[in-house]
C-alpha cells in the first residue's frame, strides 16, 4: 500500500512538473511573438520614415518656400527613429500619430501645386508610401493579435500561476494613430 502511494505521488509530481514546464514553454513562446510582431512594427515604421527624405526632397524641388510643413515632416521623422529604439508602444504610436499628420500635409502639396502632383517621383513616392501603410496595417494587426493570446494565457487558469515564474506580463496593444 506504501509504494502505491508512493508512485501515485510521484506519478502526480511528474505531472505537475510536465504542466509547469508546458505553460512555461507555451507563455515565453507568446512573448517571443509579441516582441516579434513589435519588431515587424518598427521594420515598417523605419521602411517609412526612410522615404521621408526622398519625399522632402523632391517637393522642395516644387514648393521651396513650404519650409514649415517639409521642417514638420522632419521632425516628426526624428520622432519616429527615437520611438522605435524605445520599448514604449504609446511612444511609437504617438510618434506615428505625428509623422501620419506631417506626410498627410506633404502630401496635400500635391493639390496646390499641380507640376508636384505629375512628377513621376511624387507619384512613386506616393505609391510606396501607400503600400508601406498597408504593410504597417497588417503588422499592427498581427501586433495586436499576438498581445490578445498571451493577455488571454496571462489571466486564465492554469497559465496564470505559470506567468510569474515565466517572467511573463500583460502586454498593451497598439492604438492605431488618429
Amino acid at each position: 500500500m506504501v509504494s502505491f502511494v508512493l508512485v501515485l505521488v510521484l506519478v502526480l509530481a511528474v505531472l505537475a512538473l510536465a504542466g509547469f514546464v508546458m505553460g512555461y514553454n507555451k507563455l515565453r513562446a507568446a512573448d517571443v511573438r509579441v516582441a516579434e510582431a513589435l519588431a515587424g512594427i518598427d521594420v515598417e515604421l523605419t521602411r517609412r520614415a526612410s522615404l521621408i527624405p526622398s519625399l522632402v526632397h523632391t517637393v522642395q524641388t516644387f514648393a521651396a518656400h513650404e519650409k514649415t510643413i517639409l521642417d514638420h515632416v522632419s521632425t516628426a521623422r526624428a520622432a519616429v527613429a527615437s520611438a522605435t529604439a524605445g520599448r514604449s508602444v504609446a511612444q511609437r504610436s504617438a510618434a506615428e500619430r505625428e509623422l501620419d499628420t506631417a506626410v498627410g500635409q506633404v502630401l496635400a502639396l500635391g493639390q496646390a501645386y499641380p507640376k508636384l502632383n505629375s512628377s513621376a517621383n511624387f507619384l512613386d513616392l506616393q505609391r510606396n508610401l501607400a503600400d508601406t501603410e498597408n504593410k504597417l496595417a497588417f503588422a499592427r494587426q498581427y501586433y495586436n493579435d499576438a498581445v490578445a493570446t498571451l493577455n488571454r494565457l496571462t489571466t486564465t487558469i492554469p497559465w496564470m500561476f505559470v506567468a510569474g515564474p515565466a517572467g511573463v506580463s500583460e502586454r498593451e496593444y497598439y492604438q492605431t494613430p488618429r
